[in-house]
Formats: C-alpha cells, sequence, structure tokens
C-alpha cells in the first residue's frame, strides 16, 4: 500500500509504514515540503493512489463530498508524543491496512481503528 504522511504528523511515521513493507512519503518529500496545498496531496493520492494519513478535517469533508483523496485515515488524537504517535501506530497498522481493503475512510484513535465509509462499484456510499 502507498501512503501520504500529512505536515500535522512527525516524518518518523514514514519508518513505521516503511518497516512493514509499505511505500511512505511525506509532506517534506514534496518540493513545497510542508507548504504543500490540500489540493496537490489530493491530486497526488488520486493520481498514485496513495492513502492520506492526517489529523486535518478538511480533507475528511472532501473526501466525503468531493472523493478526494483517494483513501483517508484520520487521526482523531489530540497532541501526542513522538513515542505515543509512533506506538499508536505501530500498534494500529496492522487494522488500518485490512480495513482499507474495503473501506475508503479510517479513523484512528489511541484506542481503536473505525471505518467510516465503504464506496461500492458505483462509487455510492454505503
Amino acid at each position: 500500500m502507498k501512503f501520504l504522511i500529512d505536515a500535522h504528523l512527525p516524518p518518523i511515521l514514514r519508518e513505521v509504514f516503511r518497516q512493514l513493507g509499505h511505500d511512505a512519503i511525506h509532506t517534506l518529500d514534496l518540493p513545497d515540503r510542508n507548504f504543500s496545498r490540500d489540493g496537490l496531496l489530493n491530486e497526488i493520492s488520486v493520481v498514485e493512489e496513495r492513502v492520506v494519513v492526517t489529523k486535518d478535517t478538511d480533507f475528511y469533508y472532501s473526501h466525503i463530498l468531493q472523493k478526494r483523496p483517494w483513501k483517508l485515515v484520520l487521526v482523531r488524537t489530540g497532541n501526542l508524543g513522538l513515542k505515543e504517535t509512533k506506538r499508536m501506530f505501530e500498534n494500529h497498522l496492522p487494522a488500518i491496512e485490512q480495513a482499507l481493503e474495503s473501506c475508503s475512510l479510517v479513523e484512528l484513535d489511541q484506542k481503536s481503528v473505525l471505518i467510516g465509509i465503504r464506496f461500492d462499484a458505483s462509487d455510492e456510499a454505503i
């Protein structure tokens, strides 16, 4: 699976995803780095079929209304330290992977992975 980690999350998460065999980039890897606009992240997500991982609820609304980004992991936590954030992803990444097999929106908090939206073949939310 391919992931695009937004500026609101630490770049160390790239390594968490990569250690489990995923292709992961952070906004710091893009030409405009953490100043990359949401529209660009959505475009990259759709063209490269990357899952956007973010805390930014703007992506939630654009996903619901426009199906952009392609797939989304919305992190619903307050400010966590680096160790806690890394541990949360290490613990939940297998469940996130499984949920993204059939869903386009997954919400994550410290204790759980919630499946938000599943689109059927006609792209209607069900």
